[in-house]
């Protein structure tokens, strides 16, 4: 019995405790399973299940597109989710650690990490956009619903009746009661767009005329930063805490919005035209292209969060489990999100007497102008604009925190010493203030065109390439028969058969064909009617290739610095690292149990072993005491 707790005081359990014997005192852990579950959810829900989702399903056959949507959940979604949770779980290690699988492919989690930072950075400057938005909604009249303002231009026409009717308007139809006056909708331009356009971003000519700063973007992406890193100044134990908001309220708000939507007139027209299949689009490969794309892309695969925040867990919690739950609630957010989006547009359609297709968009053409255009028309649209840009704030932050959290997680985990574990806050708040700073341009006056750009190829066939070669290291390099034997160990049961066959076989094939579709289907960026020019573009194709570049470049390096014949070189590259396997000595059985240094857990911080010098020199006495 004293044995027993002398190794729990090893392992840093209180004395007199029962022993924790799935907790890693030194890395840490999360404070209970909710908070795993809650912080994948706010990482996997984020912008695109508001703003690309719904247009992607109306576009591509409303109803229909559900089917293949579903499909592909089951036979890629869910299976490479689960991948990627039981990954990192099973070594307790970040998006580079756990790359000992096989060293050669550690440029694999090095591609992770810049794929993180450039969504990181671009992110970040849509949710310092939201918060604009909300501090701007903290009025008793929008600033967006007229067009009497300085950043007008003669082609404005709101869609409520404002003070500056002008009567030059061409093509001007009375509509509803009357008191609205509009344009064909091929020459308006709306009071949302020209404030999005010409005061928000006050956008320049190009992409190459930068301009001045635009200071109140600036000062919001300042405050953006300084949310995320006071959320994880304590890395995954505050954190931990926050998601308990972060990622439960903004279902709040999308219930609200749902129920105001609903109760106005037009909505059901608008959720019909959400809603109704297109049977006939069930057979077009787009349809199913980006029913696999939007499910790849919204589950945050291959960014290195889902492996960061997995390492977190303790060794045998039930990572399958979470990964149905979490994907199915990701998925059907996505879903649910299309009832309020449309409901609005659809009661916006009404008013104006046009049809839903004329006033549905997608992307930041949906968050910062056409729904902001509609909530003008509600009674107390203040009060409306706050719980929407304050809902894709906390969207936003969701993900935010765990693309944050992957690039601090690999960089101590790669340091590895006691210094750089115990002052983790100082490594968050220097990704924070880089983090800001690469994030500074976008803030300009060209920044949007920068954003796009980045958005579109610096996360896009990347991705995708990344996860491929994740799924072949794992399941032909290691050898899937050796993971599935790890997955066993660590949660009790082998991975079902449907995962086995997925993980080898489907996945990947799903994975190329998504590959292939993405590249058959490229089109050059484009912004309303501005033509990015080729120097941009290869740029962009820069930054998509950054990451992939990472693979071979690493796989180069380490087989060239092993001094040995080349075939032994590459024999030695893919095989494990003998630290390979689980982080505490408990749960390293099997073949593991004779494997290189004990754990992680076996080099504690300078002040644990202190503690644990002065316990061991005490021992006597209290064996003694325990006698008597």
């Amino acid at each position: 019995m004293e044995e027993k707790q002398f190794s729990g005081i090893l392992n840093g359990a209180v004395p007199g405790e029962p022993v924790k014997k799935d907790e890693n005192s030194r890395r840490g852990n999360w404070g209970n399973q909710i908070e795993f579950v809650l912080t994948s959810v706010g990482y996997a829900v984020g912008l695109g299940n508001v703003w690309r989702f719904p247009y992607l399903c109306y576009r591509n056959g409303g109803g229909a597109f559900m089917f293949p949507y579903f499909i592909m959940l089951v036979f890629c979604g869910i299976p490479l989710f689960f991948l990627e949770l039981s990954f990192g779980q099973f070594t307790s290690l970040g998006c580079l650690g756990v790359w000992k699988v096989s060293p050669m492919f550690k440029g694999v989690g090095y591609g992770m990490m810049v794929v993180s930072t450039y969504i990181g950075i671009y992110y970040n400057v849509v949710i310092c956009i939201a918060f604009y938005y909300f501090f701007m909604s903290m009025t008793n009249l929008l600033p967006w619903t007229y067009c009497n303002n300085p950043w007008n231009t003669p082609d404005c026409a709101g869609v409520v009746g404002t003070p500056r009717a002008n009567a030059t308007f061409a093509n001007v139809s009375a509509v509803v009661s009357g008191v609205t006056e509009i344009v064909n909708r091929t020459k308006r331009t709306s009071p949302s767009e020209e404030y999005w356009r010409n005061y928000v971003l006050n956008v320049s000519d190009g992409i190459g005329d930068f301009g001045e700063v635009r200071l109140p973007i600036l000062g919001c992406l300042a405050v953006s930063w300084v949310v995320v890193f006071l959320c994880l100044i304590r890395g995954v134990k505050s954190s931990g805490k926050v998601v308990y908001f972060t990622a439960t309220f903004p279902y709040v708000v999308l219930t609200i919005l749902f129920i105001r939507g609903i109760t106005l007139e037009g909505a059901v027209s608008g959720i019909k035209y959400y809603l109704t299949p297109q049977w006939e689009k069930i057979l077009d490969a787009k349809v199913w292209g980006d029913a696999a794309s939007q499910i790849f892309y919204s589950l945050g695969c291959a960014w290195g969060g889902l492996i960061t925040m997995a390492s977190y867990n303790k060794f045998h919690n039930n990572c399958f489990r979470d990964s149905i739950i979490i994907s199915v609630t990701n998925c059907g957010t996505s879903v649910y999100a299309g009832f309020v989006i449309f409901s609005i547009l659809g009661f916006m359609a009404n008013h104006l007497g046009v049809d839903v297709s004329e006033v549905a968009d997608h992307g930041p053409g949906l968050a910062f102008v056409a729904y902001p255009e509609a909530l003008t028309l509600l009674p107390i649209s203040p009060l409306w604009s706050l719980l929407f840009f304050f809902m894709l704030i906390l969207l936003g932050l969701g993900t935010q925190f765990c693309l944050l959290e992957t690039l601090v997680t690999a960089v101590v985990d790669e340091i590895g010493t006691d210094w750089i574990i115990k002052n983790k806050t100082y490594v968050t708040l220097g990704v924070a203030v880089i983090g800001f700073l690469l994030g500074v341009p976008l803030t300009t006056r060209a920044g949007i065109y920068w954003l796009l750009l980045m958005d579109n190829y610096a996360a896009s066939f990347s991705l995708v390439v990344i996860s491929c070669i994740m799924c072949i290291c794992i399941m032909y390099v290691y050898g899937h028969k050796k993971y599935f034997k790890d997955v066993e160990m660590m949660l009790g049961f082998p991975p079902p058969v449907f995962f086995r066959i997925c993980w080898r076989f489907v996945s990947p094939f799903i994975i190329t064909f998504i590959l292939i579709f993405t590249v058959i289907q490229y089109k050059p960026i484009t912004y309303n009617d501005y033509v990015y020019p080729s120097w941009s573009l290869v740029i962009g194709f820069f930054m998509a290739l950054s990451s992939v570049i990472c693979i071979p470049i690493y796989a180069l390096f380490k087989i060239l610095i092993n001094r040995l014949l080349p075939l032994q070189r590459l024999k030695n590259s893919v095989k494990p690292d003998p630290t390979w396997g689980p982080a505490l000595q408990e749960h390293r059985k099997g073949r593991y149990a004779t494997t290189g240094p004990e754990s992680v857990e076996v080099c504690p911080l300078k002040e644990d072993l202190k503690n644990e010098a002065n316990t061991f020199v005490n021992w006597p006495s209290r064996l003694a005491d325990t006698d008597k």
